[in-house]
Order: structure tokens, then C-alpha cells, then sequence
């Protein structure tokens, strides 16, 4: 849940994800922050599908439970159905194709499906599938607590005085069901007294960092400075900055992890600094049937998202590159925080420990 002020001054809550009373999905379009706030209501898996594929909702867990809830709504609009399986069919492809990268997508419409084949034609299906939906929310606000838990205990455990943090991109309430996760991680850090202040890259090329970080950091009360994306090198060096902390869509068997894009030119230069650098992600985003992060294909966006400012098209006619993730090696991350646990120096067993339910910290 996210603390704004209303325009008398006062905070309100907001749900950047909302199951309504009426059957509908309620989704905060991350689209208009942060000068408008503007709801989007969804009643079928295709109005789901739309949200995810424009960015109205958008975040790797937010996709993830933003596609169960599609799957609810589709099977409220069947009512009944003697083949579930072929009745939902189509609805699962549809919100499969929504996005390519964020694997929580993938594990959550598992996580569907699973109930699906649990059922019988006896049982009231759409609502044991709205009850799944609601289970996949709760999961992910309650490992965003375990993750902001073990993130703060590493903070506290390397350092005794407030900490200068670096975040990329926006991965805290608005990407979640719950606080986020990297953002979640530093917000709870600031609540603990070990952050002395955070430096919010503006995060090219939709601007998730100034739109999004810096506002919900303004709600928080959390110190910060917004800075353009090149500046990074020049902050690490002149500003004492103690970490990098980013979110990661997808995490390779060998601990590559597949980030917003320019996370890597981060990492990179954090090596050089002397930074530490903290991937902070839920166990379900770690996919050990990906060997390295280089084997998956990359979504690349559309070129008018860098040439259209505005009004204004800046179009030359120059070809353009719009990757949206990018692979941050193993060897350059420090520690990965999820819920489960915290891996430090990740590497191909550590991660198959976590995964299959050894605790690591």
C-alpha cells in the first residue's frame, strides 16, 4: 500500500493493485504518476493483458499478480464449463504473451493452473481461482516483508553509520503487492536508521526512477537525489556511496541476473568504486532451467519511446536500439536477498540450495 498526499495536504492510502467488490480488477496506471492519479478497471483477461503489454501496470510480481487475477475474471465470465482446461486455454496464452522477461508472469499463471487441474467439475471453480488470485497477492506482500527483513539485517551487519544507497528503476509498492522488493529493502533500512540517503538514477527510457522511485521516496519521507543516468560514474566517485541496490525480473541457474537495462554499466561500475552491489528479488524469480542469463532473449520496446518528446518527434531517421533489460554477470553481485534467504557471492549451488528450501541465512 502506498502513502500519498491528497491535494488538502492530507496522506491517503493507495492500492497499486485492487480486487473490487463488483468482479473488477482496480490497477493504479503507473502511466500518469506522478501528476495524475488515475485508476484503470479491468473485467476480462484481455483488459489484463492490455494493462501489462502498455505498462499501466508494470514490475515483475505486480505483472505476476496482475495475470492471476486475469485468469479469476476469465473464469467469472465462463460462469461454468465442462473442460475448464480448453474454456480458460486461450486466456492463458493471451496473458503468457503479455510480457516476455519478468518470469514472475510464468510462476504466477503456474500457480493458476496447478488449481486448475486440482479441481473438480463438483467444485465452484471460478472462486477457488478468484481464492488462488488472492493467495498468489498475499504471497508476494508477505515475501516483500521476509526480503525487507534480510536486507536491512545485511545493511546493519556491514555497517554501523547510515548508509548511501543507489537504486535503478522502480521496484518498490507500485511493482508489487506489497512495500517492493529493492525499494522495499532501502525504504525499511530508512525506517531503521541506516540510510543516510539515496541517489535515484532517472532510469531511461520510460523514466521510472524520476516518475516513479522519487515520488514514492517523497511519500516515505526517505532522503534522496534524482540524478540523469549517466551521472552514475561520476556520483560513485565524488559522493561516498556505499551500495548499489537494484531488482532483478529473472535470475539464471548460475546467478546472472536479468535487470532493467543499464543495471550492468552499474555493476560495472561499482566494481571499479568499491561499492557493494545487492540484487533483491523473490526465490520464484530464480529460474534454474536458465543456465546463463545470456541465453534468454531480450525484449526490446518500441523506437518512439526515445524519439517522441512530447509533442515533438525527433526522428533523423538514425536506427535505434531500445533494449528494456539487460544481463548482470554473477561475478559482479555481491549478495541476492530474497525471502527465503540471502546468498552472498551467488554461484549455480548456492542458488539450488535456496531454491530447494535450505536455508542460507
Amino acid at each position: 500500500m502506498l502513502q500519498s498526499k491528497a491535494l488538502g495536504g492530507e496522506q491517503v492510502s493507495l492500492e497499486s493493485i485492487e480486487w473490487l467488490s463488483n468482479r473488477r480488477l482496480r490497477l493504479l496506471d503507473q502511466r500518469r504518476l506522478p501528476d495524475r492519479i488515475v485508476y484503470c478497471e479491468c473485467s476480462s483477461a484481455p483488459e489484463v493483458a492490455e494493462a501489462i503489454a502498455s505498462m499501466t501496470v508494470r514490475g515483475g510480481p505486480a505483472i505476476g499478480i496482475a495475470a492471476a487475477y486475469g485468469i479469476a475474471l476469465a473464469a467469472q465470465a465462463i460462469g461454468a464449463s465442462e473442460d475448464w482446461n480448453a474454456a480458460l486455454a486461450a486466456d492463458f496464452e493471451l496473458l503468457e504473451g503479455a510480457q516476455s522477461t519478468a518470469i514472475s508472469l510464468s510462476w504466477a499463471l503456474g500457480i493458476m493452473r496447478q488449481t486448475l487441474r486440482k479441481l473438480t467439475l463438483q467444485q465452484d471453480v471460478p472462486a477457488r481461482l478468484l481464492q488462488a488470485a488472492i493467495a498468489v497477492h498475499e504471497s508476494d506482500r508477505e515475501a516483500n516483508r521476509s526480503m525487507a527483513r534480510f536486507g536491512v539485517q545485511i545493511f546493519g551487519r556491514r555497517h554501523k553509520k547510515p548508509q548511501r544507497i543507489m537504486l535503478h528503476s522502480n521496484d518498490g509498492a507500485l511493482a508489487s503487492g506489497g512495500v517492493g522488493t529493492a525499494l522495499g529493502v532501502v525504504s525499511a533500512a530508512h525506517e531503521a536508521g541506516l540510510v543516510e540517503r539515496v541517489y535515484i538514477s532517472e532510469t531511461r527510457p520510460l523514466l521510472q526512477g524520476s516518475r516513479l522511485t522519487a515520488w514514492e521516496l517523497a511519500q516515505a519521507g526517505v532522503p534522496a537525489q534524482l540524478h540523469i543516468d549517466s551521472a552514475a560514474a561520476h556520483l560513485m566517485k565524488s559522493e561516498d556511496i556505499n551500495w548499489v541496490v537494484v531488482a532483478a525480473d529473472r535470475i539464471a541457474a548460475n546467478g546472472d541476473a536479468i535487470c532493467k537495462i543499464g543495471t550492468y554499466a552499474l555493476a560495472v561500475l561499482a566494481m571499479h568504486h568499491g561499492l557493494r552491489f545487492m540484487v533483491v528479488a523473490s526465490s520464484s524469480c530464480i529460474d534454474l532451467s536458465l543456465e546463463v542469463g545470456d541465453d534468454l532473449p531480450l525484449e526490446e520496446r518500441s523506437s518512439r519511446e526515445l524519439l517522441q518528446l512530447g509533442e515533438r518527434n525527433i526522428d533523423t531517421g538514425t536506427p535505434v536500439s531500445n533494449p528494456v533489460f539487460d544481463v548482470t554477470p554473477a561475478d559482479l553481485i555481491d549478495v541476492i536477498v530474497t525471502e527465503k534467504g540471502v546468498i552472498e557471492r551467488p554461484d549455480e549451488k548456492k542458488l539450488a540450495d535456496l531454491v530447494s528450501h535450505r536455508r542460507l541465512h
